[in-house]
């Protein structure tokens, strides 16, 4: 019963996310899509203690449903690896929309009352939500953060002969099972839970999509009789560069009911035939297109859905015009000092000179 989800990393900051509003009655959330505030910490935060049961306490503080809960319990790993999986996904979030309208507003109530709706945005942070906790899971098992799991097992290579399994490989296998059973499987009975549910798999279906298969040769002279081989994930900005992509061509779809089934239909507005709404039994649609169901406001002016963009840095050759929203904006001028002219000195030390230039600052008018 659950829609969790999380947030990736650019840099080395402390995060503070506010979770906020509660979507609906079908399911349980977590991170991104989570109901509850939630303090997120640096990739790099160390748990205040490191022996016993000290990650119950941080299981705790992660506000999870009871299954969740259980499961995050059980390994000593899964909660710090929740907390990364938050942070991985909202700071990939915010760097993908960073010269965009909405710019991935985690804190106050704008982002649970996007959740409350079916627009593109609450679709993306759906995907990259599911995105970040598999990355992070298959890389924490990989990296032996956890007790139950633990390098991927060599999967059916080809010329398996020429081939020796080496390395370690982020435990894709792992990872996928876990979160399935994580965010649990809910109700199919409204489109909006099955459109979620669908830009949930999305997210998890691009990590799968992004695996390479990562050699290296051994042998006399460089012959590479043999190759030492491990299955890696594609870097998380990747994932989000794909999924922003899916987000700029996010399907609109509606309900319709077939009146010689009378079984209900998804209705994408295509040229196509409408696609059928996914049964019971079916988890993952085949299209990998993210879907939502209503048009997405214009962010421009400060609404229950964001601050707008009066005050917003925008860059003059680049967005100021559709951020601003035809407003103009602002010039400012300031002296900053950078590094610069810098020389190695000896094998390590670099030294630099202090140079001091102007530069203009935009900002969007309110």
């Amino acid at each position: 019963m659950l829609d969790g989800h999380l947030l990736l990393g650019w840099l080395s900051f402390t995060v503070i996310v506010w979770l906020v509003g509660l979507p609906g009655p079908t399911a349980a959330y977590f991170g991104l899509t989570g109901n509850e505030p939630l303090s997120v910490l640096p990739l790099n935060a160390l748990p205040e203690e490191v022996t016993g049961r000290a990650h119950y306490k941080l299981c705790d503080r992660l506000k999870l449903e009871k299954k969740q809960r259980r499961m995050c319990r059980r390994d000593p790993g899964v909660a710090e690896t929740l907390r990364e999986a938050i942070t991985l996904s909202a700071l990939e979030c915010q760097y993908q929309f960073r010269f965009e309208r909405w710019n991935c507003t985690l804190e106050g109530r704008h982002r649970g009352n996007i959740l409350k709706r079916g627009f593109k945005e609450t679709a993306f942070l759906y995907a990259i939500s599911s995105a970040g906790l598999t990355h992070a899971l298959a890389k924490a098992c990989s990296a032996g953060r956890m007790e139950r799991c633990t390098c991927d097992e060599a999967p059916h290579l080809e010329n398996r002969k020429a081939w020796q399994w080496g390395g370690c490989g982020d435990n894709l296998k792992y990872a996928n099972k876990f979160v399935k059973d994580f965010l649990g499987k809910r109700s199919n009975k409204d489109l909006r839970a099955r459109v979620d549910m669908h830009n949930t798999n999305v997210g998890m279906k691009v990590i799968k999509a992004g695996v390479e298969t990562t050699c290296k040769c051994h042998g006399v002279s460089g012959s590479c009789t043999v190759q030492t081989c491990w299955r890696q994930l594609m870097p998380f900005h990747e994932v989000g560069k794909q999924l922003k992509q899916r987000y700029e061509s996010s399907v609109k779809v509606g309900s319709s009911t077939n009146e010689a089934t009378g079984e209900g239909e998804i209705s994408t507005g295509r040229s196509q035939p409408p696609q059928p709404l996914p049964g019971p039994n079916d988890h993952i649609p085949r299209t990998m297109d993210l879907l939502h169901i209503e048009d997405s406001p214009s962010f421009c002016r400060a609404s229950k859905y964001s601050s707008g963009t009066a005050g917003r840095k925008c860059y003059k050759d680049k967005n100021c015009d559709a951020i601003c929203c035809g407003r103009g904006h602002n010039t400012q001028s300031r002296e900053v000092t950078r590094p610069c002219q810098c020389q190695v000195r000896w094998c390590c030390y670099v030294e630099c000179k202090q140079c001091t230039q102007r530069e203009e600052v935009y900002t969007c008018k309110g």
